[in-house]
């Protein structure tokens, strides 16, 4: 792997996910609407969306849903920015990596909702313990998915750390793994005659074993469709 340039939304814990993209070969670009560097997506081979803040519930036409959110917890600026970075990811078919809001705010850029807080909405917490560490569960990957010829398993463990989940599917995407509790834990184009796009609820980058599947391979995945893209 020579030569690639991966673009990474900026967030709080930006620095997990470029230790975990980062190796020989390989350079990483903050994509930050703070850094005012859009332009800089220009130079990158891929994008990788990164969790966060809740994405802005009238971005899915359902303002009324602001109630189940931390005001604390929506930054608009940043909302604005990853929707150009989505806007470009499509246009110019980049590859593009969606990890926990990434999976959100792409699945509302194609048209689809969100569940603004899963307790309220009559499901099992999968936010972080009380102690800040993730929780973890079990998912079901569907078998006819590419994210199943990614992993090679039809049920695997990934952490959990969101309150928000994907509900109603974008146009052209379908859930590729759901929780035993019914979330949609994964998301990928449904026809992969386009660039590639994968999105995941779970936080591959700081899972507890990188080797995973679920961990390794996303990774893996993504950067292949990278190389083939150049």
């Amino acid at each position: 792997m020579k030569n690639m340039i991966i673009g990474i939304s900026d967030c709080g814990k930006f620095f997990n996910y470029e230790n975990w993209m980062k190796e020989p070969g390989i350079e990483i670009i903050k994509l930050s609407y703070r850094q005012n560097n859009f332009n800089d997506i220009e130079k990158c081979d891929g994008i990788v969306l990164t969790g966060g803040e809740d994405v802005n519930p009238r971005l899915y036409n359902q303002p009324e849903f602001l109630r189940y959110c931390n005001p604390k917890e929506i930054d608009e600026k940043r909302d604005e920015f990853e929707w150009k970075i989505l806007q470009h990811t499509e246009e110019k078919q980049k590859p593009l990596l969606g990890i926990c809001r990434g999976l959100q705010i792409a699945n509302v850029f194609y048209g689809g909702t969100l569940v603004p807080d899963i307790p309220a909405f009559g499901k099992y917490n999968h936010s972080k313990f009380e102690n800040k560490t993730d929780r973890k569960h079990w998912i079901d990957v569907d078998t006819n998915s590419f994210l199943y010829q990614i992993v090679s398993e039809q049920k695997g463990e990934v952490n959990s750390a969101h309150h928000q989940s994907a509900d109603m599917p974008g146009y052209g995407l379908v859930a590729n793994s759901m929780s035993p509790d019914g979330i949609i834990e994964g998301m990928e184009r449904r026809l992969e005659t386009q660039s590639f796009l994968l999105l995941v609820q779970w936080h591959p980058e700081r899972m507890e074993n990188l080797q995973s599947n679920f961990s390794k391979n996303i990774k893996q995945s993504f950067l292949d469709a990278v190389i083939n893209a150049k």
